[in-house]
């Protein structure tokens, strides 16, 4: 097992990490910008390094200044958390390369699955069921688009190789304006990506978003720790978060989550991950994989019991996994809601001093925040300042326990996101269970 571990992430996914580090005896090296130096996980850390100042550029996503800071200290491995460079194959190669340990996939397993086309190829190549498309990626042939867009059925949906987080995206509703979107889908991923390779699906009316969580270690043993529905959305930025996905029986459970074990087998995976699909009319179509732990698994882990953070630690250090799949039982229902520093009206970023903070509790609830009375949330960096879980025996139980735990939550000095949360745990659609991916935003009327 490693003695010390680099956190190279900031906000609560850090002090995550730290408490797991903790509790296996592992010391921690907390890395920060200048505007960072007060977080309670830089307090917390056994060590700290100011890596730059505070654009992301300069600090979190500064690749020599991350490893420089593990040389220094003398860590043996560095964990990413989500985000900044978390998915970054030339990261994590760098890093093996200097001679430290990446918590997380090999290089060229993040490359992979990074490219939208070659993870879909792998996918069909290992049995995970696929949205249908043109299989690849789009030809530069006018007429051979037109003729795979007839093929594939409108609408049709045109993504950048290389997008993500909802970026590099078009619908086209009809075969006139086919071209032109493809024209413009192209130009924006070689700006935004460097990468222009671009490629067609079948466009999902009324999907969820439905995704496994997956671990697999080195030996060859992969499980999958159940599913999330992650459907209610705002421009493709998850907001509320749920395990396990109403609705969904055992059956397509077991059917889809041992397909996605046996396809980190072939892939030759290492550590957490998840593969998102959009679940309509009973069938799971493969979207993509993150190939890092993601911002909802607390909900998964309250559900299983299972930490994937020290999983994550444990696969990295070359130790096998804890659990086999017949140990995997799910218990209960948990719900996540993902408090943000904005306005719950406009979504402005709101940075700031919060001048007072009163965390809910009570059995079944969790908090994951950093946050604490006088802390300044900067605005250099994503709105998230915390994340609050609820876990009861059954949904409606959770539910009831996140709205008196919402009801708790005092933050004063900033606003947040908190009366949006209330509001959407009164809807009733919301409560049925199952609204699918633009359900929030037609309630917005974004």
């Amino acid at each position: 097992m490693f003695d010390k571990i680099v956190i190279a992430n900031r906000g609560e996914i850090a002090l995550r990490i730290l408490r797991a580090c903790r509790e296996m005896g592992i010391k921690t090296v907390a890395v920060h910008s200048t505007a960072d130096r007060d977080l309670k996980h830089v307090r917390l850390a056994d060590e700290s390094v100011c890596i730059g100042p505070p654009p992301s550029k300069e600090s979190y996503l500064n690749i020599p200044a991350l490893i420089s800071a593990a040389e220094v200290t003398d860590a043996q491995a560095i964990h990413p958390g989500y985000g900044f460079l978390s998915e970054n194959a030339d990261f994590s190669e760098r890093v093996e390369q200097s001679g430290f340990v990446f918590i997380g996939p090999r290089a060229d397993t993040i490359r992979l699955m990074g490219d939208k086309v070659s993870a879909k190829n792998a996918m069909i190549k290992a049995g995970v069921p696929t949205v249908p498309g043109s299989g690849g990626a789009l030809p530069d042939d006018p007429d051979e688009c037109i003729r795979i867009g007839r093929e594939v059925g409108y609408p049709v949906i045109i993504k950048a190789a290389g997008g993500g987080g909802g970026r590099g995206m078009r619908v086209v509703h009809s075969e006139a304006a086919l071209l032109n979107a493809i024209s413009l889908t192209r130009a924006e991923a070689g700006s935004a990506f460097n990468n222009d390779m671009v490629y067609m699906e079948k466009y999902l009316e009324n999907p969820r978003h439905v995704e496994i969580q997956v671990l697999a270690d080195t030996h060859g043993n992969a499980i999958y720790l159940g599913e999330r529905d992650c459907s209610m959305q705002r421009r493709h930025q998850k907001v509320i978060e749920e395990a396990p996905a109403p609705g969904i029986t055992e059956e397509q459970r077991k059917k889809i989550g041992e397909r996605c074990a046996r396809a980190c087998q072939e892939i030759g995976y290492r550590g957490a991950g998840t593969f998102e699909f959009l679940y309509e009319n009973g069938e799971f179509y493969f979207i993509e994989m993150n190939t890092r732990v993601q911002v909802e698994h607390p909900v998964t882990e309250m559900i299983t019991g299972v930490d994937i953070v020290k999983e994550q630690i444990r696969i990295a250090a070359g130790l096998p996994l804890s659990y086999k799949q017949s140990d995997i039982t799910l218990r209960g229902h948990a719900i996540e809601c993902r408090i943000n520093a904005e306005d719950p009206a406009t979504f402005m970023p709101c940075p700031g001093t919060i001048n007072q903070v009163h965390f809910a509790g009570g059995p079944g609830i969790r908090v994951d925040s950093h946050i604490y009375n006088g802390y300044k949330v900067p605005p250099y960096y994503d709105s998230m300042i915390g994340k609050l879980i609820a876990w009861g025996e059954n949904r409606d139980a959770a539910l009831a326990r996140m709205r008196t735990a919402l009801s708790e939550m005092f933050i004063d000095g900033i606003k947040t996101n908190i009366p949006l949360h209330q509001e959407l745990l009164r809807d009733t659609a919301f409560q049925a269970g199952g609204t699918n991916i633009h359900y929030l935003e037609k309630k917005l009327k974004l």
